[in-house]
């Protein structure tokens, strides 16, 4: 590729750099109205969206159709506590690549054994441990992203000198694709183990109890 190419390769793996997530510590301590939390889900996450000044973090109605698809739990007194923004922020990574379905599979055994649980091990420890693989992910993800580009760069010798560019970067892109393709089927494919996983199950379970009993009230 071009030395253009190359100095994308670096504003790339520069980008990747720049990925954070938001730390429990970042997220107020009290409760939030709607607009607060989606002002803060904005301001901690704008810079992985496309299109900055176009994309929509999280807005009011998503907030909604999460607690109607009991991805979210309801708030108290139309407050949200620190817990469901933890919610909010797995779900805001999810929902790129998962089915609701699928979210709802993988986040409601959390949900019911951690959210709000009283328990020194809590829904905010499944955050930090869960994130705390960051740095190592990003570093790898790096390699990956340069193999597979020096890989694109050796495709494509014998077309068209007008075309060959376009078709390296095309190489490069089916490349990445087909790492997410897989991915997302692995991904899948453990999302249905743990819907089967005794956790689940007992999460269920104290899901229809609570079902029970609001009907009897």
């Amino acid at each position: 590729m071009t030395i253009d190419n190359n100095d994308l390769l670096n504003s790339i793996l520069a980008s990747l750099d720049r990925i954070k997530y938001i730390k429990p510590e970042d997220i107020p301590a009290i409760d939030l109205y709607m607009d607060q939390v989606t002002t803060f889900m904005d301001n901690g996450l704008r810079s992985s969206v496309r299109y900055p000044g176009e994309d929509k973090i999280l807005t009011k109605t998503m907030i909604n159709n999460y607690a109607k698809n009991d991805l979210l739990p309801p708030p108290v007194k139309k407050k949200y506590s620190k817990e469901h923004v933890l919610l909010l922020i797995f779900i805001y990574y999810y929902k790129g690549i998962l089915s609701i379905g699928d979210i709802q599979k993988l986040l409601h055994p959390i949900t019911e054994h951690f959210f709000q649980s009283g328990d020194d091990f809590n829904l905010e420890s499944v955050y930090r441990e869960a994130f705390s693989m960051e740095a190592a992910q990003i570093e790898a993800l790096k390699a990956d992203v340069t193999q597979k580009f020096k890989a694109a760069d050796g495709t494509f010798q014998d077309a068209p000198e007008e075309s060959r560019d376009f078709l390296k970067k095309f190489a490069f892109i089916c490349a990445l694709s087909f790492d997410v393709y897989v991915k997302k089927l692995l991904i899948e494919k453990l999302v249905d183990e743990l819907a089967d996983s005794p956790a689940a199950e007992k999460a269920e379970g104290k899901r229809k109890n609570k079902e029970g009993d609001l009907k009897e009230e």
